[in-house]
């Protein structure tokens, strides 16, 4: 065999192999293309999986939103409704009482008694939703829960001593609602009057 046979056919090797080569090339490409369109695909479900959630994870917080501002909104409106049931009974009493006092011949005693189980009434409903009665006769004052209109000299009270409750106060779940108004006594000297607006301190 000649010599120029010889680098015919190693060129013809060459190009064999490279064929080869390239064909490899093109293979690994298409696998790698079907890789890339495999893992392309499984993102997009993942990201369609995420959407979906996160469109009934807001479709869930708007309801709830909405169902919290009804509740909202109805414990806003009838939150007296409880306290009026209770307090009904009371103004009935009142009214009964009212036209028995304009028949003629009322008798005074009846007119008491029923008074007296209407004021009942009206106490138990207080304290079926914590509303407390302030009553401070003779406990020392306390500017926190009463205001002093007067004070007294009172020789047999110690000095900032509640000598007289004007006018009750109350509180509703500890929370004072209204002061009770007081006199208060003092050592000596001549009687002081308060502004009703204010309190005295500890001091008589």
């Amino acid at each position: 065999m000649s010599e120029k046979d010889n680098e015919t056919n190693k060129l013809e090797e060459q190009m064999a192999e490279q064929e080869e080569n390239l064909m490899d090339a093109e293979t690994d490409a298409a696998v790698q293309d079907d890789d890339m369109a495999a893992k392309l695909a499984q993102s997009e479900a993942r990201a369609q999986d995420n959407w979906e959630q996160l469109l009934r994870t807001k479709a869930e917080m708007d309801n709830l939103r909405r169902r919290t501002e009804r509740e909202l909104e109805n414990a806003h409106k009838y939150a007296l409704e409880r306290f009026s049931q209770e307090l009904l009974p009371v103004k009935d009493s009142l009214e009964m009482g009212v036209s028995v006092a304009r028949t003629e011949g009322a008798e005074l005693a009846n007119l008491l008694e029923g008074t007296e189980l209407t004021l009942k009434m009206l106490n138990t409903v207080m304290e079926k939703f914590a509303i407390k009665e302030i009553n401070p006769l003779d406990e020392p004052f306390d500017p926190e829960l009463h205001q002093a209109m007067s004070m007294l000299e009172s020789p047999d009270k110690a000095p900032n001593t509640v000598i007289n409750v004007m006018q009750k106060g109350y509180t509703l779940n500890d929370r004072l609602i209204r002061p009770a108004m007081v006199v208060v006594s003092k050592a000596g000297g001549n009687e002081t009057t308060q502004d009703s607006g204010t309190n005295v301190d500890g001091q008589a």
